[in-house]
């Protein structure tokens, strides 16, 4: 076992504490990819002949470590490929490592009787198709005819399914900094059904990835929202901007646009979070002109805001319609 599939149980409030959990993992290994909002890929190879322990044991002292320095339990799937191990994970409990048999043979057996959408990639579409053929589970997959899946999902993707299902995992962790993500948390006092309190913590997460965005100099590609219910569940949107931007009306109207597709209604909200994806230098990615000049002058201002805040502090500034609907509820962007 050398790849471990790591989810962090991470208490709404306490989400923005990721990068430092991935910062812990790469104490051990380099190669270390996230995996949003609260998990992370770990390639333990080098680290297991470094330490002479085997991943199972590293992964007892990352989760002894995410306990004594942040509080936090751990789920841990452990497997000879990023794909097994994510599958794994799906049987580990907090404070366990589920880990793929390494006997001969013993991976196949280990994925017959799971459902298809065990497997990372499948999707309820995908899934639903084969059910609708009896080919409700890897095994009966991985011994069906190769044309017959390719005929329901197409060439590439049956071909693929099949490999998958019988074991052969050809992905590899692909190391990602933890700055390629900027999160924002705005957690209620008491679950919310007020739609324009949502809205109020929306523009305030904005507003605050917007400034962090400028501080750093780079721009995000992808805008999450998550929404973490009363009930202790959560529905998670993205959405690809139309251009990548640090600008935070844009992302304030990105976010508001994923909030309304979710159709809350009188939805008892626990918290609401924002997270920017795929970073980019901001030097480097493309910006339509425009000739609004509305756009223009509402640059310029952000600009000098942004000056404002340095110099004064992050509430020296902030949107009129924030500080009436949320009345200082949550933090500004520093």
């Amino acid at each position: 076992m050398t790849i471990l599939c790591v989810r962090f149980q991470l208490p709404p409030e306490h989400e923005a504490a990721l990068p430092g959990l991935l910062g812990l993992l790469e104490d051990f290994t380099p190669v270390v990819q996230a995996l949003p909002p609260d998990g992370a890929l770990a390639d333990l190879r080098g680290a297991e002949r470094y330490f002479g322990r085997s991943a199972v044991e590293l992964a007892s002292v990352i989760r002894v470590r995410a306990l004594a320095r942040y509080g936090v339990d751990c789920a841990i799937g452990a497997g000879p490929g990023p794909m097994l191990a994510r599958v794994a994970l799906r049987d580990a409990r907090p404070g366990m490592t589920c880990a793929v048999p390494d006997e001969p043979g013993a991976v196949a057996e280990f994925l017959a009787g799971r459902p298809v959408s065990a497997l990372p990639g499948v999707g309820p579409a995908t899934a639903r198709t084969l059910c609708e053929y009896g080919l409700d589970t890897l095994g009966l997959v991985a011994g069906a005819p190769l044309s017959t899946l390719q005929r329901l999902i197409g060439a590439r993707a049956g071909r693929e399914l099949r490999e998958k299902a019988g074991g052969l995992d050809r992905g590899r962790v692909v190391p990602n900094a933890v700055s390629r993500s900027l999160v924002a948390e705005r957690p209620f006092e008491l679950d919310e059904l007020d739609p324009d309190r949502h809205r109020g913590a929306l523009l305030s997460a904005a507003e605050d990835i917007g400034a962090r965005l400028r501080a750093v100099e780079k721009v995000c590609r992808t805008l999450t929202l998550t929404v973490r219910y009363a009930d202790r569940s959560a529905t998670t949107r993205s959405r690809t901007l139309r251009e990548p931007t640090a600008h935070s009306a844009a992302l304030t109207k990105a976010a508001y646009g994923i909030y309304e597709t979710l159709g809350l209604q009188r939805a008892r909200v626990r918290a609401l979070a924002l997270r920017a994806e795929g970073l980019t230098p901001a030097d480097q990615a493309s910006h339509q002109l425009t000739f609004d000049p509305v756009d223009e002058k509402a640059r310029r201002i952000e600009e000098v805001a942004d000056r404002a805040r340095a110099k004064f502090g992050p509430r020296a500034v902030m949107p009129g319609t924030l500080a009436a609907v949320c009345a200082l509820s949550w933090p500004t962007a520093a």
